[in-house]
């Protein structure tokens, strides 16, 4: 079990104390959930560091010599002084104390190399990815981007498209073609054609053969982006120009403009068009018999379970996956849906492209706010391609902020060596590559040798580049070499950028040490040194002892009628089991009982219950009557190892704990500087 002087050192670092009765709580949270929740806990570092306040650096106390410094110390002291009332935890004197003690336990913990463990090493990589994440993006960007989906996602974009398929790493050539044919089948629509007749005969995309390029309504992120910009920046019924994207270009037409109608959940009962299914003659005729039932009062649910030939939701009473505009492939679906305005209003029967429907709303959703919407959104984006926008800022920054020098001897080297070999994914590195050793490009004072750009050449064989010539298709690939080269460097430098990230990771650093510290020397010895346990449980008898106790029989029921026949049987001899088979029945269970020993005055027994062999009286809590009757009162007396062993854990781990620190501070030498703590407190005092 945890004990309050070790979560006291660790939220030192973490910056959180505890009132008594929460601490309570957290420890036996802890005990339960510690693996668990490890890494969590630790992480709350970040949410609770200040670091705008300029702090002066002098060696406030040394560890075998090793410095500590005031910055550090009246960051986390500040940290916790708007958390706590205890005046006692504001306490310099008494602060330092447990700081120097924490770094104490920090310090034996590198002493016995556990900073090396593969599972810490791996936790504190986990922990710093997380975290970089907040640093090697262009928060700018990402807010702009943020912005601009929610103000789209008010609106819903009714529009057509034609199709022009060209190779997203098509050469120069090709690309121009593809531009050109679409320029030219706009200029046909400007000049009168019929923009669906168009689609049809000369979209590449299948469906407008059908669809004559009509793409019913949509909303953000339901098309790629540079789709969905174009057709939200086009006006109603006019045509943009021709509009790139990895499939090729398009040209659109956007159609029709609405709100957002947010989204919904309903349930349906279906029956499918008669050449899907060989059951079903008439679906008209059977939705409108089933209609016809739920008319009666019968349950919408029953009847889909029983009826509906949608499988996958009829098992579920009808009910669907939420939601919105553009998400189903049935637009009359759709529209039939959202008409319903009532909770709970049913359609009346439709038909749709694959059957007969019945629709029963369950629930409808608004568009959230901003602020609701923006986690949801900023996920979205990093999964969607103006994801690129934020890198590509990132990356621009990036080369203003670092200095690159390539040497352009081994990049001709590079170019002679990669051959048309690449485009069939033959080529390889060769046996002897030593003129590829040396340095290729230098980015700030970091060399990078051209093996390394060689070894990213051949790995970007299977990714379907075709530019050409090969020298061309080098250059492009250098470039993005060199993007992720200034990423990871930058990202490695993440301390020396920023003071905050730097001390968020020591602290992190720490704190994971300090447990696997605290479960090496106290938690587990606590829990396996048997000898130890008992002779600290010998010095500590009289503190764990048990009041009066007893054998307590509750009889409960919200009839009093139930209680006195319950009663009256169980004086009369018969059993409590007895009792139940008399007055309880298959369907209704008139009385209950239960069978535990309670110390005297437990809040589990009915009030006003005495400690004295036989019945109770009936009492009446709340809504119940209870009479108990009570046998086998034990006199007060002593608590054996077994009866209190978690709370004698508990306290040996405390009494360890604070007798380690004793030894911890004769094991390591320790000096505070007087004249430095004591600027520290007339500079807090301020």
């Amino acid at each position: 079990m945890f004990n309050t002087i070790e979560l006291l050192l660790l939220w030192v670092t973490i910056g959180l104390f505890f009132r008594p009765i929460f601490l309570k709580r957290l420890i036996l949270f802890f005990e339960l959930f510690r693996m668990k929740y490890k890494i969590l806990i630790l992480a709350l570092v970040i949410n609770f560091a200040t670091f705008g306040q300029k702090i002066t650096k002098d060696v406030l106390f040394t560890i075998n010599n090793k410095p500590f410094y005031t910055d550090e110390f009246i960051r986390v002291y500040n940290k916790n002084l708007d958390l706590v009332k205890d005046e006692s935890q504001k306490d310099l004197n008494q602060y330092l104390d447990l700081y120097v003690g924490y770094k104490l336990k920090v310090e034996k913990a590198n002493k016995l190399g556990l900073q090396n463990g593969e599972q810490y090493q791996a936790e504190l990589k986990s922990y710093r990815n997380q975290l970089s994440k907040n640093y090697i993006t262009d928060s700018k960007v990402t807010n702009e981007l943020v912005n601009e989906a929610y103000e789209r996602a008010k609106y819903e974009i009714k529009a057509s498209h034609i199709l022009i398929l060209v190779d997203e790493n098509a050469d120069s050539k090709d690309t121009l073609s593809a531009y050109n044919q679409a320029l030219d089948l706009r200029q046909r629509i400007i000049s009168g054609q019929d923009f669906s007749q168009v689609a049809k005969e000369f979209s590449q995309d299948p469906s407008a053969k059908d669809n004559g390029g009509d793409l019913g309504y949509f909303s953000t992120f339901r098309m790629v982006y540079p789709f969905e910009t174009a057709a939200y920046k086009t006006a109603v019924n006019e045509i943009s120009m021709p509009i790139r994207t990895r499939f090729g270009y398009h040209i659109i037409k956007t159609t029709a403009k609405r709100d957002n109608r947010g989204e919904l959940e309903v349930a349906h009962i279906m029956i499918l068009k008669p050449q899907e299914s060989e059951n079903s003659q008439n679906p008209e005729k059977e939705i409108n018999d089933i209609y016809k039932k739920l008319q009666q009062g019968e349950k919408f649910e029953e009847l889909a379970r029983q009826f509906s030939q949608d499988k996958a939701s009829s098992n579920r009473g009808g009910v669907l996956n939420r939601f919105g505009s553009g998400q189903l492939s049935s637009e009359e679906f759709e529209n039939v849906a959202f008409s319903l305005t009532e909770v709970n209003s049913v359609s009346k029967p439709f038909q749709s492209n694959f059957g007969w429907h019945i629709v029963k709303l369950i629930k409808k959703f608004p568009i959230k706010t901003l602020e609701e919407s923006k986690p949801d959104l900023e996920l979205r984006i990093s999964k969607d391609e103006r994801s690129r926008k934020i890198v590509q800022s990132l990356n621009q920054k990036l080369r203003k902020k670092y200095a690159i020098k390539r040497n352009d001897k081994v990049y001709s080297q590079i170019l002679k060596f990669t051959t048309n070999d690449f485009y069939d994914g033959k080529l390889e590195l060769p046996e002897s590559n030593k003129s590829f050793n040396t340095t290729l490009v230098t980015i700030d004072k970091n060399s990078i040798a051209g093996e390394l750009f060689v070894k990213y050449i051949i790995s970007q064989q299977k990714s379907g580049y075709s530019i050409k010539p090969i020298q061309k298709l080098v250059d492009v690939l250098y470039q993005n070499f060199v993007d992720e080269q200034l990423s990871q460097y930058y990202n490695e430098n993440l301390e020396k950028e920023f003071p905050e990230f730097s001390a968020i990771m020591e602290e992190y650093r720490d704190g994971l040490l300090l447990f696997d510290l605290m479960e090496k020397e106290i938690w587990q010895r606590s829990k396996t040194d048997t000898i130890g346990l008992q002779n600290y449980f010998e010095t500590q008898r009289n503190m764990h002892t048990w009041k009066k106790r007893a054998d307590v029989l509750t009889l409960s029921s919200t009839q009093k009628t139930n209680i006195e026949k319950a009663l009256n049987a169980m004086k009369q001899g018969k059993t409590s089991e007895e009792v139940k088979a008399m007055l309880n029945t298959n369907d209704v269970v008139n009385i209950m009982t239960s069978q535990n020993t309670y110390e005297e005055g437990a809040d589990a027994l009915p009030k006003n219950t005495k400690f004295e062999e036989g019945f109770s009286d009936i009492v009446k809590q709340g809504e119940y009557y209870f009479a108990t009757k009570v046998s086998n009162i034990k006199p007060a007396g002593p608590k054996s190892l077994e009866e209190c062993k978690g709370k004698v854990i508990n306290d040996y781990q405390q009494y360890l704990e604070q007798n380690w620190v004793g030894e911890l501070k004769k094991e390591f030498e320790i000096k505070v500087n007087n004249e430095v703590f004591q600027k520290v407190k007339n500079q807090l005092k301020k």
